[in-house]
């Protein structure tokens, strides 16, 4: 006998045996134990959820001359003609190769024949939605008012395609996607029939490439066992035959590209390369495990949503703590692109290089999330170089003090000056003279200050404007206010009193603010007026 494929040996006989889909299940039996039965079923949803199965079972069950409860009990005569494909009562089409207007004329011919065994004719078209306007509008009339030993079983992935008209006339039944953790389960039960060890990764894994088709599930599964006839199924053998990469290599290249490591994370493409793995799953994977770090840095009760071990989810949640949201949906954003232009590429590897390098290099783009990334590194060197400052100036203090015989004693704390709060002449001088402040600014500052706008508050507070929200939010506390505030007040000899603001795009600074830096002040000083004299 030739071999029969796992997803149409393991193919649900009865109602029971469907997974997933409790919702629809439960009411077929419901309407078929009260004989309430439909003459026109609309089955939708996504790729191997159990539409045709389904179908088959509901022909067979209200086909049964003994159904036990609401299921066919495949024991009858009518069961099992059914089920071999043998019964005149089950009429099967495919939309997709029979479309037109004579296939549907065809159906209409033969509904007027009632079925010599059995209760009902039932006609299962699949992929109706590749049916043309023509052949819909010759299914209206007897889609709508059918003989009473008719049944129609419409089923589609693609329900938006098919006309309202013909909606309306069907009883709708949406197919969810199927849980990773149902599919497991199922495929747990087909290999142990089979007496096949396969480990409990492996199965998780091929699980969740399934991508909620049960179907596509046990195809994978079969192709993993046929390369390894005879051998246990490891995760590692199942990730050779699939092409697919750890998780651990995503991890390695987040890290490198979070630290904009571009020699790093070519490296580790150029291994994935070499290891034959395929490039378009692998660009799918890593917008996958971007996902689950974006969910992790978002709440700490992802635990279910994410899918994947605990011994990962502890590293997963690790390296979210390192990282920022904003920089996690730029990496999505790209690489989501990506995926899309590599599906029909012919040079696969180069996209994704220039994918990596755009990423470890932001100054290459002009987005803001890109100005983000450059700003997000610029406080990192910040950060870094203000603590190796700190330990110069911690040991040469140590040095001078060991020099004069102090030791160890403690340096006197620092007094810090208390200034004369601001004048609105003072701020003229520094709107005045902003141009002349800005070349003695420090970077990064000086180059952050280039894109703000001087106004005016209440209370002769001067208000800094900003285009950006990260800046906005950077210079109105901690340390970068300090700085900020430390130089206004060094530039003029005293207290200057200032707030930043956030220009939304769709405002205009003109209408919110005074522009400051639009109005001509005439400032004489002292020194001026004698010089006059």
């Amino acid at each position: 006998m030739s071999y029969v494929a796992l997803y149409r040996k393991f193919r649900p006989p009865v109602f029971e045996d469907v997974k997933g889909q409790d919702h629809i299940v439960t009411t077929l039996k419901n309407q078929i134990k009260s004989d309430r039965v439909g003459h026109a079923y609309l089955f939708c949803g996504t790729r191997g959820t159990g539409k045709t199965s389904v179908a088959k079972i509901l022909a067979r069950a209200i086909n049964c001359e003994h159904p036990v409860d609401g299921s066919p009990c495949g024991e009858c005569e009518m069961c099992k003609e059914i089920a071999a494909g043998n019964s005149m009562n089950v009429i099967e089409i495919d939309a997709a190769s029979n479309n037109g207007v004579e296939n549907v004329r065809e159906i209409i011919d033969e509904v007027s024949y009632s079925p010599t065994k059995g209760k009902k004719k039932v006609y299962i078209i699949d992929e109706v939605h590749m049916l043309s306007t023509g052949a819909f509008n010759a299914l209206l009339k007897t889609l709508e008012e059918p003989p009473s030993y008719v049944m129609f079983i419409l089923a589609t992935t693609e329900v938006h395609k098919l006309p309202i008209t013909i909606l309306s006339r069907c009883q709708r039944y949406d197919f969810h996607r199927i849980t990773i953790d149902t599919i497991e389960s199922r495929l747990r039960e087909v290999v142990d029939a089979e007496g096949i060890e396969v480990e409990e990764r492996a199965l998780r894994y091929v699980a969740k490439m399934g991508d909620g088709s049960m179907r596509d599930s046990l195809s994978l599964l079969d192709q993993c066992i046929a390369f390894n006839y005879g051998e246990t199924l490891t995760y590692d053998r199942v990730l050779n035959v699939l092409g697919a990469v750890d998780t651990e290599v995503f991890s390695r290249l987040f890290s490198a590209l979070f630290k904009q490591d571009a020699n790093e994370a070519l490296k580790i493409l150029a291994d994935i390369v070499i290891q034959g793995r395929e490039l378009a799953q692998f660009v799918n994977d890593f917008v996958w495990y971007l996902r689950n770090l974006m969910l992790v840095q978002a709440s700490d009760q992802m635990e279910d949503v994410i899918d994947i071990s605990s011994d990962n989810l502890v590293s997963l949640k690790e390296q979210a703590a390192e990282a920022d949201i904003d920089t996690i949906l730029r990496f999505i954003r790209i690489f989501s692109e990506l995926s899309s232009q590599i599906r029909y590429a012919s040079q696969k590897r180069i996209l994704i290089e220039i994918a990596l390098i755009k990423l470890c290099k932001p100054q290459m783009e002009t987005t803001q999330g890109a100005f983000e990334d450059r700003l997000r590194v610029l406080e990192q060197h910040d950060e870094e170089n203000s603590k190796l400052l700190n330990a110069v100036q911690t040991g040469a203090f140590a040095i001078n003090s060991f020099a004069s015989g102090e030791g160890g004693a403690p340096a006197a704390p620092r007094v810090k000056k208390v200034l004369d709060r601001a004048v609105p002449e003072d701020l003229q001088r520094v709107v005045k003279d902003w141009s002349k402040l800005l070349m003695r600014m420090e970077s990064p500052m000086k180059n952050y200050m280039q894109r703000v706008k001087l106004s005016l508050g209440n209370d002769d507070v001067l208000q800094f404007v900003f285009d950006n929200r990260q800046l906005t939010e950077k210079y109105s506390k901690d340390k970068s206010r300090e700085e900020l505030q430390e130089f206004l007040d060094n530039s003029i000899g005293k207290h200057i009193e200032f707030e930043t603001r956030y220009l939304e795009p769709k405002q205009v600074f003109e209408e919110n603010y005074v522009d400051l830096q639009a109005i001509k002040f005439d400032i004489v000083t002292e020194d001026e007026e004698k010089e006059n004299e």
